[in-house]
């Protein structure tokens, strides 16, 4: 990480919003279970093959969308220090370029084979896309902006993948199945830009033309953060956010007749749809945090992942990585095998195993950036 730093007092004018915390920080946690699933996992937790969704599909674009209404909040913060666009755009591109290294870290760990090195990731797609929204929001804060490209970006992939042709393939929905697993315009792009570097070797989850729709992903995210930031009565910013995510949700289904929901393939149905189950849970978190007021000992453990939650999730993987390489009894077991075979294998069903494998997976994770959160120590970028 970049820096370390200790907290500061909020804004007087922008507090701290601590649902947007807590919402980090469930996602945090939920990806990091959903990513270190143990042997047998149940459905909810594993990604949909193909077409289709699952709770765990919901995780990364809930993640996207609390960047967006980060973006918002800590820009009105910046703008009230009297930060200028030049220096602010600057810390943008910064940080860009840490979160794709990052990335490459993550990716590489530990013997990094440049040769087969992917180039795409989870961290990859976050920089990404926060940049894309951020330098955005930079030139322009209006509301109406962001609805007229996230328009643009929807309708247009959703154009490319359907009307233009896949090289050597053909027509989509003429000559080959309307988005084919393999003969699709997303994957024969990756094939192209990176051969030999895709996490599932014909094509990869965070590829780049399936950015473009990430992005829209953000951009709704910012859009619920200017809404947040309205003068409006909390009340009535809960239930716009539940509101618009009951809208979200029905578009995205209806779209998803035509153009059907794929995590894999980021489509513009999916967005909406994952757009609308990020809406709902920040709109029910600010009900019952900022509304209600229920701040409770609930909220802590969700707070020091969605404080540090870069942190967390670099933790997670490099720990993932760890246990599947190092090697114990004259390298003839892995340390995962050690652990998880006479703690979780014996438990039945084996789903159940499986789970409370990722819960103690998450535990440890958690209680090393507890550490952190306890001493007032933030890892920034």
């Amino acid at each position: 990480m970049a820096a370390i730093a200790h907290t500061a007092p909020a804004s007087a004018t922008t507090p701290r919003l601590l649902s947007l915390d807590i919402a980090r920080g469930m996602t945090m946690a939920f990806m990091i279970m959903v990513n270190n699933n143990g042997a047998h996992a149940w459905a909810p937790f594993q990604h949909s093959v193909w077409n289709g969704w699952t709770p765990t599909d919901l995780v990364f674009p809930c993640f996207l969308f609390v960047v967006g209404v980060s973006i918002v909040l800590s820009f009105g913060k910046h703008m009230e220090r009297g930060v200028s666009k030049g220096r602010m755009a600057i810390s943008i591109l910064r940080r860009t370029g840490i979160l794709i290294l990052l990335g490459l870290v993550v990716n590489g760990y530990p013997h990094f084979p440049w040769g087969t090195l992917r180039f795409y990731g989870v961290l990859q797609r976050i920089a990404l896309c926060y940049c894309c929204a951020a330098l955005f929001y930079l030139w322009r804060r209006d509301a109406s902006s962001k609805i007229i490209a996230i328009a643009v970006l929807l309708a247009g992939y959703w154009a490319l993948m359907r009307f233009v042709p896949v090289p050597g393939a053909g027509v989509p929905g003429k000559d080959i199945p309307f988005l084919d697993p393999t003969r699709n315009l997303a994957a024969w792009l990756d094939r192209r830009i990176f051969p030999g570097r895709l996490f599932e070797g014909v094509r990869d989850p965070e590829g780049f033309l399936s950015t473009l729709p990430a992005i829209a992903t953000t951009l709704l995210g910012l859009l619920a953060g200017l809404w947040m930031r309205t003068e409006r009565p909390r009340r009535q910013i809960a239930l716009g956010l539940l509101a618009a995510g009951v809208v979200l949700i029905f578009l995205g289904q209806f779209w998803s007749l035509s153009f059907p929901l794929n995590k894999k393939l980021w489509t513009s149905s999916y967005v909406l749809f994952s757009g609308g189950t990020s809406a709902l849970l920040l709109g029910g978190l600010y009900w019952m945090i900022d509304v209600k007021g229920w701040r409770k000992a609930w909220t802590q453990p969700w707070i020091v992942f969605g404080t540090n939650a870069i942190f967390a999730y670099m933790l997670s993987e490099l720990l993932a990585s760890t246990l599947w390489i190092m090697a114990l009894h004259h390298h003839t077991e892995m340390l995962w095998t050690w652990i998880y075979r006479p703690i979780f294998a014996p438990i039945h069903p084996v789903g159940l195993g499986s789970l409370l494998y990722s819960i103690a997976f998450t535990i440890v994770c958690w209680l090393a950036t507890y550490t952190l959160w306890r001493r007032k120590i933030f890892l920034k970028i």
